[in-house]
């Protein structure tokens, strides 16, 4: 008999739980190897709706494996993964997961603008391309604006620098109101008053809009300021930090449009200092 997942402390935001603990990610006995130099070994992990998981390691711990194993770039040595209760390999959803991986994953010779790129976000994995409507390049058209890219829009996206390329990204995950966003070092290479905007961008998704995150971050004062000074799990060089929402007043949108036009919004207002990630 298989055990049962790693039961975790989650740190809660208010006492009155809502039914809101369904399993989105769901670790059992997982592991993974570079030929013979195991990187991971036997990690069983539930990251349940709503969520903020912060994952914290020492180069080579196996963070960035982790996550291409979760969205099903790699496939685990052994053990299982399931997402939203669906064995990953039967896991079809793709469009209910948004991924921001690390900027040098990214072939810079790829031939494609700016606003193709963020566009892609809307695309299913069976489905490369597909009839765009009016409605999807409004949602672009905000996604950039957010990220303050709008004017290089129809530029290639390898004449970017790194920063611009990460708010490229960042714009693509955004742009399909993704129910589980997946970001390793999503902030790195980018510019100051972008970092405080997106962080307060994505602590009011996680609190108001019933959005699970899975994030792999260097910035320990992030870490701690939001999600304790605690691990909730540790294995191996991996430790898992997690919040969960219960915040009772969801948002009144229903999508996340308005929050990408007030990201813009912060950004300016936030030009003279950085707000600090606090609970």
């Amino acid at each position: 008999m298989m055990p049962e997942p790693y039961v975790i402390e989650r740190q809660e935001t208010s006492p009155s739980a809502a039914a809101c603990h369904a399993d989105i990610i769901t670790l059992q006995d997982v592991a993974f190897s570079y030929q013979s130099q195991q990187v991971i070994d036997k990690l069983s992990f539930s990251v349940q709706q709503r969520d903020f998981v912060g994952l914290i390691g020492s180069n080579g711990a196996g963070k960035t494996t982790l996550l291409r194993m979760i969205v099903g770039l790699l496939k685990p040595v052994s053990g299982s993964i399931s997402l939203f209760g669906t064995p990953a390999p039967q896991f079809k959803d793709w469009h209910r997961i948004g991924y921001v991986p690390q900027k040098n994953s990214f072939n810079p010779l790829f031939p494609a603008t700016v606003r193709e790129v963020v566009l892609s976000g809307l695309y299913g994995r069976q489905k490369l391309f597909k009839r765009l409507t009016k409605t999807d390049q409004i949602k672009a058209d905000e996604a950039m604006h957010a990220m303050n890219i709008e004017d290089l829009a129809l530029k290639k996206i390898g004449q970017l620098s790194g920063g611009q390329q990460q708010r490229v990204f960042l714009a693509r995950a955004l742009i399909n109101n993704p129910e589980l966003l997946i970001l390793d070092e999503p902030t790195v290479g980018i510019d100051t008053e972008t970092q405080a905007g997106f962080f307060h961008l994505i602590k009011h998704m996680h609190q108001h809009h019933r959005m699970t995150f899975l994030m792999v971050s260097h910035d320990m004062e992030m870490i701690r300021g939001y999600l304790g000074d605690k691990p909730a799990r540790e294995c191996g060089k991996l430790k898992f930090y997690v919040r969960h929402s219960h915040d009772v007043e969801d948002c009144g949108e229903t999508n996340i449009s308005h929050s990408l036009k007030g990201l813009r919004q912060v950004l300016e207002r936030e030009k003279e200092g950085v707000t600090p990630w606090t609970s």
